[in-house]
């Protein structure tokens, strides 16, 4: 075995070339809507309505801005052989533009729900889009079968029960979709990956005393940015006494000589995530911030030696320490810090590891699954912490790592 991780799953760069095989996009297209209509049959379901923006994304392979990010004002009914997107406004015209091949008149139309409230119930908005989801489920013929529902405005919800549809729960079908990654995703998911590898280097230069926390920030955003990153979803950038208890929100604290600092960064590019955390000393290194590093690496790696296709997801939350043993009362305080979730095309999905769900509903590793696992251990000077994390895609022999920013022990940024 390496002594480090190295490139073994494809980062081909971000443009479309004729002279090699990159992402087929066509492809990735047909397999995420055939996994849906699988869980159609699977679960006895005549149609899958979808308000979550990653589930539409997933299903219909459109994206506008993130600022309707789960706005509940887009939504797809998908049924056994049709597919149908309401969206806001001009944007279902633009998708029968940019996507011809899968869209017209007819399944791209423009939709309102009244912009969570602020349009009222008067409007007639609730009302109209239940009556036009049961209609297309009339012409489809499913108007008689169960409806899974992902999410909905409580009056969304009602709307559409008084059309006489029978909903059910739409998540975990969709979950169940997108718990296993194709060949196209897995590269989506590397390259996103490889873009903050080259973050980290830029992050790792520019921290030096005088630099806040937002500036790590902003210098973060600009270069995903560069890189082609789609969207930021969140920056942590956390330094010096506010790495314990963890705050999960980066402040103008200015950074200063002998600082612990952790980071986070969440992007996507094409629609697919990171979540990918590094911890760096500012100058010198303590012991303390030493021994912090060298813990949560060894949580790291024995968790990493657990991730296996047949192994269960309880296998890996055990070889991490209790909630009392890191400094919380229980495993809900603690949750979030000792922890492995799913990334695709969401944040967090199955698998979710951790002591608080895992123990008691372990779920099988398979191969194709593509998932974080991260640490946290609190350093013993009584503010301070090591936080690592490291994204993976499940192969028959194991794990393969693609987070490659150097973690194996404490880097010390512009050390003196």
């Amino acid at each position: 075995m390496p002594e480090f991780p190295v490139a073994t799953t494809p980062s081909p760069g971000i443009m479309g070339v004729d002279w090699e095989v990159r992402v087929d996009f066509e492809r990735l297209r047909q397999h995420r809507i055939a996994r849906v209509r699988e869980q159609l049959e699977t679960h006895g379901l005549g149609a899958l309505l979808l308000f979550e923006t990653s589930n539409i994304r997933y299903a219909s392979a459109t994206a506008i801005g993130y600022w309707a990010f789960n706005k509940g004002e887009r939504w797809v009914v998908v049924t056994r052989n049709d597919l149908k997107l309401w969206d806001f406004g001009s944007a279902a015209k633009a998708h029968r533009l940019q996507l011809p091949h899968m869209y017209n008149h007819e399944n791209s139309v423009g939709g309102n729900t009244g912009l969570q409230g602020a349009i009222g119930p008067e409007a007639g908005l609730h009302a109209r889009a239940a009556k036009e989801i049961a209609g297309f489920l009339r012409d489809a013929g499913v108007e008689n079968e169960p409806v899974g529902v992902d999410m909905a405005e409580t009056s969304v919800f009602l709307a559409l029960q008084a059309e006489g549809l029978k909903l059910v729960d739409g998540q975990q079908p969709m979950m169940l979709a997108r718990e296993i990654k194709s060949p196209d995703e897995i590269v989506l998911l590397t390259q996103a990956s490889a873009m903050v590898d080259g973050v980290y280097q830029d992050i790792f230069e520019a921290l030096k005393p005088g630099v806040r926390e937002s500036d790590i920030v902003a210098l973060a955003h600009a270069r995903l940015f560069e890189m082609g990153s789609e969207f930021v979803e969140a920056i942590n950038s956390i330094a010096g006494e506010r790495c314990s208890p963890h705050p999960h929100v980066f402040s103008d604290r200015m950074i200063r000589p002998g600082d612990q600092a952790y980071f986070d960064i969440i992007h996507a590019y094409n629609g697919y995530r990171t979540c990918y955390y590094r911890t760096f000393a500012v100058g010198r290194a303590s012991q303390a911030h030493r021994d912090a590093f060298k813990q949560a690496r060894e949580w790291m790696d024995m968790a990493i030696d657990r991730v296996r296709p047949g192994n269960t997801t309880d296998q890996i939350a055990q070889v991490w320490p209790q909630a009392h043993e890191f400094g919380f009362e229980d495993e809900m305080d603690a949750f979030g810090l000792q922890f492995g979730h799913g990334v695709g095309i969401g944040l967090h999905e199955r698998p979710i590891i951790s002591r608080l769900n895992s123990l008691d509903d372990p779920i099988e590793i398979k191969e194709g699954m593509y998932f974080a696992l991260e640490t946290y251990a609190p350093a013993n000077d009584g503010h301070s912490a090591a936080r690592i994390e490291e994204m993976m895609v499940v192969t028959a022999d194991g794990p393969l790592v693609t987070t490659l920013f150097p973690c194996e022990e404490l880097m010390v940024a512009n050390e003196y």
